[in-house]
């Protein structure tokens, strides 16, 4: 039976509004800051979002009239940013150059990592180091070399040109690598036990356990690719080879008095990528937090 004394300490407890004190509590507080930088942040990264999708859809004669209230809309802005932009043969070849880009980064992160944390060579670890001090090394160091080279081979204008130098990531070697690392040994001698090669375990056994991490990889390397905006401007000379990336500048320039135009492209532009982000978000989630929680 409670005493006097704590029937008096727990009395207030119970009074005033509902939940009253789990926000008077310190752990309620920290709870009120930390969802309410969340909402701050949340504002700061959508409103450009927003005013883009406003501008995109108002008339041209009202997208400098209260900008940020959607008080009028239509869909011809759409309709001319994709026709005048031709932004569907550009999304095709921006579509065309992040499949390919994708699959081959995959590809060659998941053998590669295999190789650093599963196989035993020599060099392996100095091999490693050198891989991983690519990552140092800026784009822009390496775009007059690569260009040569993609001009002595014949393929300006290509897609193998605009996709040949991402077609390896160190990043997702030493992703990957990491999550191998992680493989309990059992694993793996049970696996040769039953007579299984280094494929047969990479391809049966590692890949569906890692299928978060590579689904995450995936999804970044698609980005990354779609993106691209300096590399295609560099060995694009046609305008049937241009990306999405190159299209929208061209649409800015050929739309200077429609400045809703351009926002209107930058909309369809970004559909795929939020698409894609629909498609893989459970991967991306999964393959970020694998391995946060122990137990």
């Amino acid at each position: 039976m409670a005493t006097p004394d704590q029937v008096a300490i727990a009395e207030p407890t119970r009074t005033g509004t509902p939940g009253g004190a789990v926000f008077r509590s310190p752990g309620g507080v920290r709870m009120m800051g930390r969802y309410a930088l969340l909402g701050l942040v949340t504002f700061i990264v959508l409103f450009p979002v927003y005013t883009t999708v406003v501008a995109s859809l108002k008339p041209g004669n009202k997208v400098l009239q209260n900008p940020l209230v959607p008080d009028a809309f239509t869909l011809d802005i759409l309709r001319e940013a994709w026709s005048e932009g031709r932004l569907g043969r550009f999304i095709l070849n921006s579509l065309v150059v992040a499949v390919i880009v994708t699959v081959c980064q995959v590809a060659t992160s998941v053998m590669s990592g295999y190789a650093f944390a599963m196989l035993d060579f020599p060099g392996r670890g100095a091999l490693f180091v050198v891989f991983l001090a690519t990552l140092l090394v800026p784009l822009e160091a390496t775009l007059v070399v690569n260009r040569s080279t993609i001009d002595s081979l014949g393929w300006l204008n290509s897609y193998q040109g605009l996709a040949a130098p991402f077609l390896a990531t160190a990043f997702g070697t030493f992703l990957l690598r990491q999550v191998f690392l992680g493989f309990p040994k059992e694993l793996r001698d049970a696996a040769r036990i039953d007579g299984a090669g280094h494929a047969q375990f990479l391809l049966k056994v590692a890949l569906p356990i890692i299928r978060p991490t590579v689904g995450a990889l995936a999804l970044f390397g698609f980005l990354s690719s779609w993106n691209q905006y300096l590399w295609p401007n560099l060995i694009t000379t046609e305008s049937d080879m241009n990306t999405v990336q190159s299209g929208l500048r061209l649409l800015r320039y050929s739309t200077l008095d429609k400045p809703n135009l351009l926002m209107a492209g930058t909309v369809i532009a970004a559909v795929p990528i939020f698409a894609a982000l629909l498609v893989f978000q459970r991967q991306l989630v999964r393959g970020l937090t694998a391995g946060a929680v122990k137990g």
